[in-house]
């Protein structure tokens, strides 16, 4: 596709755009899943990865890994979870209940804060 890429550089890099996607969920925030497989499932943000465009929910998109015995642990089939990407999650209002998007709100004291547009109920204390 791209002739002048070498070989060794890495490939996501170069597709995505120097600027990293806006992501407003981030770590410890509810979400649910609202697509895919696993949808109606929720869980909480364990990690947020910004230039995949993708979030680490707990106890969603269960997949096996097979490992080999080494010094620190014991080999086996581990189960772990799978990357989703962030379209496919929505954040879970506080006051409702339900998925709702997030907007972003200066107070008069100057603080940047995400609100909850479903409800209006600020998210960050």
């Amino acid at each position: 596709m791209f002739p002048w890429r070498p070989k060794s550089c890495n490939w996501l890099i170069l597709m995505t755009n120097s600027k990293t996607p806006k992501v407003r969920i981030k770590k410890g925030d509810t979400v649910l899943v609202i697509s895919g497989r696993e949808k109606g499932k929720q869980g909480t943000v364990i990690k947020v990865l910004r230039r995949e465009s993708r979030v680490l929910v707990q106890g969603v998109n269960m997949v096996k890994r097979h490992t080999r015995p080494s010094q620190v642990s014991a080999g086996g089939v581990l189960e772990k979870e799978a990357p989703v990407h962030i379209s496919n999650v929505a954040f879970v209002d506080p006051k409702e209940g339900g998925p709702t998007k997030l907007g972003v709100k200066i107070l008069k004291d100057g603080r940047k804060v995400r609100v909850a547009k479903r409800s209006g109920e600020v998210v960050d204390a």
